[in-house]
């Protein structure tokens, strides 16, 4: 384990030359290292090396959300958890930020004003990768409130703000796991009208809590896992930015052997890949 790094300050990280990068093109990064040292990313799971892995591969590659589907007990949540190792050790937060603000790209208000406050004397935590992962089970008393956020009227009384002010809103676990993952496990279990909800973030990466206006361009990879009996109906118009991969030992047994992504061809201009759920095939992307 990489010791955390020593810099307190934006400015002392100004000089040491820190660039933002976003979570998806991280996770990417760092599987093009592995797959060119022809590791296994996944290695606490066995039996989907010619299966599932190399899918999960290809939709990595293509900065794409996952979608997991298959029977209980095939590693779903396993996998989604496995990719924490994907990420950087260690990335700089604003001091004090509830969501994991970017020093160089701070998207919350308290940031900002921080910021413009202190200048180059911003301070600086550091957030480990173990720290960067946020899961919720889907149940039918989920709300919108605990995923996404909600006013809070005890903070607008402590404070003496009004309903009108940004600052009175707590966030919910989804705007915390800015910067890092957000796993949803059994996704048909969620109510169909909080799923929808989720399409906005997923589509225009930002959210909207109550009447506020908030332009907040969540940088999260969001994975979701369900059951193959139990496909939610909004997720079959789901953006197309998402992928649905078949999980288990079967998922690709009438298909061909999947070959993994040939580290001499991960640059090449387009990549078409199959979506073994639905037999649909997603447009070239362009890397």
């Amino acid at each position: 384990m990489m010791t955390q790094p020593e810099i307190k300050t934006l400015g002392a990280l100004k000089k040491h030359g820190y660039t933002p990068k976003t979570v998806k093109d991280e996770i990417r990064d760092n599987l093009i290292k592995i797959i060119k040292e022809k590791k296994n990313p996944f290695q606490s799971v066995l039996g989907y090396e010619d299966t599932v892995i190399p899918d999960v591969e290809r939709a990595i590659l293509s900065r794409h959300n996952i979608l997991f589907l298959g029977l209980r007990g095939q590693a779903k949540t396993r996998m989604a958890r496995e990719m924490t190792h994907l990420l950087d050790e260690w990335i700089p937060v604003v001091g004090g930020s509830e969501i994991n603000d970017d020093p160089m790209l701070p998207i919350s208000l308290y940031a900002r004003e921080l910021i413009e406050e202190k200048g180059d004397e911003t301070p600086i935590t550091w957030l480990h990768r173990s720290s960067r992962y946020g899961e919720k089970l889907a149940t039918p008393d989920v709300s919108v409130a605990d995923l996404i956020g909600d006013v809070d009227p005890i903070k607008a009384a402590n404070m003496r703000l009004s309903f009108a002010d940004e600052r009175v809103i707590h966030y919910g676990i989804i705007p915390r796991s800015h910067r890092g993952i957000f796993v949803i496990n059994e996704l048909p279990d969620l109510q169909a009208r909080i799923q929808v909800s989720l399409f906005n973030i997923l589509q225009e990466g930002d959210i909207q809590i109550r009447g506020f206006k908030l332009r907040m361009p969540l940088d999260i990879l969001f994975i979701f896992t369900a059951n193959l009996a139990k496909v939610p109906k909004p997720v079959k118009l789901r953006p197309s930015n998402t992928e649905l991969i078949s999980s288990g030992l079967f998922a690709n047994q009438s298909e061909k052997k999947a070959e993994r992504p040939n580290a001499a061809n991960i640059h090449k201009n387009t990549l078409a890949m199959k979506v073994l759920a639905t037999g649909r095939t997603v447009e070239p992307t362009t890397w």
